[in-house]
């Protein structure tokens, strides 16, 4: 008897793994639609070359309202060098709270809305797993995405707005000196052209 409850114990330990595993990182990034208002939509892919920050957020969540006053200070400002905020309400009838949020915040960038289940499987976030917002991913110049940070990661989503300020700087910093794929061939083509 006690061997088939042990049997069932380690049958449910073993199922229950899967779920609970942390998202793969680094990873190609899928295709990701945001609706917006009137029916339009923005695919993440139309910001391929650049490297994005898609934030997730509920537009009643302080800490995503602080985030994305941060970012949209940091989208005009590192736009010109190739960076994308992209943002995604995901609460229950966000698209009813969007264009208030919009009004309200004023961001810098596209902010829309998604299915939670859309997003769970975009962040490859278990269903059964609480999500803590805001959901920060940051995708490379290759569409790789490279780190991904939940609402209790202290280092991105920090009480003190100048210290999450600093390390969303280096983050974007670090991403945007990376050539993209196909940037180191013709830089080494037009040095040889410049040898010879």
């Amino acid at each position: 008897m006690w061997k088939r409850r042990i049997a069932a114990v380690v049958l449910c330990l073993g199922l229950a793994l899967p779920v609970l595993q942390a998202a793969n990182i680094p990873r190609k990034s899928p295709e990701f639609a945001v609706s917006l208002q009137g029916g339009r939509q923005v695919l993440l892919s139309s910001y391929k070359g650049k490297v994005i920050a898609m934030i997730f957020i509920l537009t009643y969540c302080p800490h995503c309202q602080k985030t994305v006053g941060i970012l949209s200070r940091l989208q005009k400002e590192y736009e010109p060098r190739g960076f994308q905020v992209v943002a995604s309400a995901i609460e229950d009838m966000a698209a009813m709270a969007v264009p208030g949020f919009i009004k309200s915040f004023n961001p810098t960038f596209p902010v829309g809305f998604n299915d939670r289940n859309a997003v769970l499987d975009y962040l490859q976030h278990p269903v059964m797993t609480r999500l803590l917002m805001p959901q920060l991913v940051f995708v490379d110049k290759s569409f790789t995405i490279r780190t991904q940070y939940s609402g209790d990661d202290s280092k991105f989503f920090a009480d003190d707005i100048a210290v999450q300020e600093k390390n969303l700087r280096a983050q974007i910093e670090t991403l945007l000196k990376e050539g993209s794929v196909g940037a180191a061939p013709k830089k080494a083509a037009a040095k040889k052209k410049k040898v010879t």
